[in-house]
């Protein structure tokens, strides 16, 4: 009688302490993400299979740029039918979308009128993308009108809300990068998204770690984002973490994590937002280009990182970039048009199976 009842308990003792590791070992939800522009630009039976496939590869949110200017069309005149239709047909497939609230109105720019440099340009008054942000939530969140209007999807809220791109390049926040400018826009935007929703994730943009003269490095940026308190004006800071190998990958996100550990952002969460290689096809090469045996191999060693350091990092989640390559949408090609897992026909790469199975040991 007393092995027995020693037995069950040693089995309780045994049960409850292997609970803790075992929850504790489960990534965040949404923690597989990938950017698929081309499932966005297309809808029909081209959209259905894009999402179908992803959804059997592992993937449970999608980035995508909601980009203000598209959507309000005139001063508070609003068309948000694209984004409707996508976000409902993602939730068919148990996935939501981490959105990137981006891109100035003209009305809102500071784009000068005459003689604009190229690239992006931050809005006068943030005021008037924090009004554009609560309407995203109002809508999107989880007591969006969008979830109210269509009962029979099953509701996928955006929760999480990236708050514009790249900042730290100046082609992305002209004339010039300034930490204190972009700061002061999360703080507004921020606060106006969680006057909606409380328990909404503030994100930042993502930041490369970019070696560009028209940039400003990675860690000079963070310090100026966490000067003077301002960790309290988001949850998560996002990585842009292209890197010429998984080895790089590993040492810029480390280092990263030491050092918001040391700017006072021990709680704030890690997400990598972008990060893939691009295979062949760039005639002028890049540093990220790799060819088609090294991004197999890469997009498997990535992910081995990204599952034995994820808790180190305390890491939100990563974006793989890109589901499928794209043609040039300039007169100039761009490495980044040659990092999908598909190619532009839809064939599988070899990168592809190395994604999907390395998603499955998460």
């Amino acid at each position: 009688m007393h092995r027995v009842v020693h037995a069950v308990i040693a089995a309780a003792i045994l049960l409850a302490l292997a609970l803790p590791a075992t929850a504790s070992a489960a990534p965040p939800p949404g923690f597989v993400g990938m950017t698929a522009d081309d499932v966005f630009g297309h809808g029909g039976t081209y959209r259905e299979k894009g999402l179908s496939m992803q959804q059997a590869a592992g993937v449970q949110t999608l980035r995508l740029n909601f980009n203000w200017r598209v959507i309000e069309v005139a001063p508070n005149a609003y068309d948000w039918s694209l984004y409707d239709r996508y976000v409902l047909d993602a939730a068919q497939h148990n996935m939501t979308l981490l959105p990137v609230l981006f891109d100035a109105p003209d009305f809102y720019s500071t784009k000068p009128a005459r003689r604009p440099k190229r690239g992006f340009y931050p809005p006068r008054d943030n005021a008037d993308m924090a009004r554009f942000a609560q309407l995203a939530v109002q809508r999107y969140g989880p007591t969006g009108s969008l979830w109210a209007k269509n009962p029979t999807v099953p509701p996928h809220p955006i929760t999480s809300w990236q708050i514009w791109n790249e900042p730290n390049l100046n082609v992305y926040w002209n004339p010039k990068s300034n930490a204190q400018q972009y700061l002061a826009m999360l703080q507004t935007v921020g606060a106006a998204i969680k006057a909606v929703d409380p328990t909404a994730e503030i994100v930042t943009a993502g930041l490369p770690d970019s070696f560009l003269k028209t940039a400003i490095r990675l860690q000079p940026y963070l310090k100026g984002l966490y000067k003077n308190g301002g960790t309290n004006a988001f949850d998560t800071v996002a990585i842009n973490s292209y890197a010429v190998s998984p080895k790089y990958l590993n040492k810029l996100m480390t280092k990263t994590r030491k050092y918001l550990n040391r700017l006072g952002g021990r709680s704030d969460k890690l997400w990598i937002t972008e990060v893939g290689w691009c295979d062949k096809g760039y005639k002028p090469g890049h540093r990220f280009c790799v060819g088609t045996k090294r991004q197999k191999k890469y997009t498997g060693q990535a992910l081995s990182v990204i599952k034995k350091k994820r808790r180190a990092w305390n890491l939100r989640g990563f974006i793989w970039f890109s589901w499928r390559d794209g043609r040039p949408y300039t007169s100039r090609d761009f490495w980044g048009n040659h990092t999908g897992l598909l190619t532009i026909k839809g064939k599988k790469k070899p990168a592809f199976k190395a994604f999907s199975t390395g998603v499955k040991r998460f």
